[in-house]
């Protein structure tokens, strides 16, 4: 096991009886943890203000604009946990790739990686070495920002590397991802490469972040459901177990209760795939404390082939944010019946945050869930 510094909140204690935590340890504290994916941006006024004077990356790497944004969803909705406001691009622009986000499309690369030589030379030049050098505002920024949490939480956040990988083979957004499957098969060694050079990335990003005093992680796949499960389990699997192996092992040892023996207690990592429910045995199988399930598949039948074996996190449909409260409600009791299969639940929505939520609704889920 590899130890983290004794100043952060999982050694200190202030994060390790937290109900996320908890929860994500595969116990069921006494209160629903609840958090939102996205929570932190777009559907808040208080960061539209700060976006008014700042573009999307600078804001990323801005120690304090990246704090600020961080917790004003914590503030705000009374959550169990802040997640840590970035984007799955800033470590490969932090190591020195041309990206940017342009606004009504996403990601876009000035130049696509396509072929081997284009793959040796992004492992050449944006070399991990390199980004670690450059990730000095991202740990400050998580360091600002646990001081200011005590006891909540603060989860990780890095995107998996078929999600990069497709955007870096389209050279931005794309409705298929055609090329990029293309290139998994028509050159399987140049696909190999690229999923690892862009995994080693995300594993240094997610270690900055849990060096710095993150409590938890979570690794992002927003385009894995676009896979067929034999895919995902040969071609893509495989670099997601290599970027969640960077924070794999850190963690503490403590005693579980007065009396007892010490235990080594690990930093818990979450996998969460949109549109995956064809691939939960095989997110799994990438070695996670707790997995993510988007709306389109129940909690319970998750959970039963998964063999109530894992914690799980989810699945609000988004689209009953803008319900009338009682179908909220009764939807919101519905995902925490569903739930209680698993040995434990983290209520989440099933995506993230569309920009157009009304935050006083996010509010009451949270009030909702912590009355259950």
């Amino acid at each position: 096991m590899r130890s983290l510094p004794a100043s952060h909140p999982l050694v200190d204690a202030r994060t390790s009886d937290a109900p996320l935590i908890r929860a994500l340890r595969g116990d069921r504290p006494e209160r629903q943890p609840v958090w939102f994916m996205r929570q932190a941006g777009r559907s808040l006024p208080e960061y539209r203000s700060i976006r008014a004077d700042h573009r999307m990356l600078d804001a990323c790497v801005n120690p304090e604009l990246a704090s600020e944004i961080t917790l004003q969803p914590v503030r705000r909705h009374g959550v169990d946990a802040a997640v840590f406001f970035s984007d799955i691009v800033v470590p490969m622009k932090l190591a020195g790739v041309d990206v940017d986000l342009v606004a009504g499309r996403g990601p876009v690369f000035a130049e696509p990686v396509r072929t081997a030589a284009d793959v040796a030379r992004c492992r050449a030049e944006f070399t991990a070495d390199r980004l670690r050098e450059a990730l000095e505002p991202v740990r400050e920024a998580v360091r600002l920002t646990v001081d200011e949490l005590g006891g909540t939480p603060l989860i990780g956040f890095a995107g998996a590397p078929f999600t990069l990988a497709a955007y870096l083979v389209e050279g931005g957004p794309s409705r298929d991802h055609l090329r990029a499957r293309t290139l998994m098969h028509s050159d399987p060694e140049t696909w190999r490469e690229l999923l690892a050079w862009v995994a080693d990335l995300s594993g240094v990003f997610l270690e900055a972040q849990v060096e710095a005093g993150a409590s938890a992680v979570q690794l992002f796949d927003s385009w894995a459901g676009s896979l067929s499960a034999a895919d995902y389990r040969a071609h893509v699997a495989p670099a997601s177990r290599r970027t969640l192996d960077a924070v794999r092992g850190f963690g503490t040892r403590r005693p579980v209760r007065e009396g007892q023996d010490a235990r080594d207690e690990t930093v818990p990592m979450i996998h969460f795939a949109v549109g995956s429910g064809h691939l939960l045995e095989e997110l799994a199988e990438v070695g996670v404390s707790a997995l993510g399930v988007d709306w389109r598949t129940p909690l319970d039948e998750a959970s039963r082939r998964l063999g109530d074996a894992l914690p799980l996190q989810g699945n609000l449909d988004p689209a009953y944010l803008g319900a009338p409260a009682e179908r909220l409600e009764a939807h919101l009791d519905d995902v925490l019946r569903r739930g209680s299969r698993a040995p434990a639940h983290v209520l989440n929505l099933g995506h993230g945050v569309p920009p157009e939520a009304d935050p006083a609704v996010l509010t009451r889920i949270v009030e909702l869930a912590h009355d259950r």
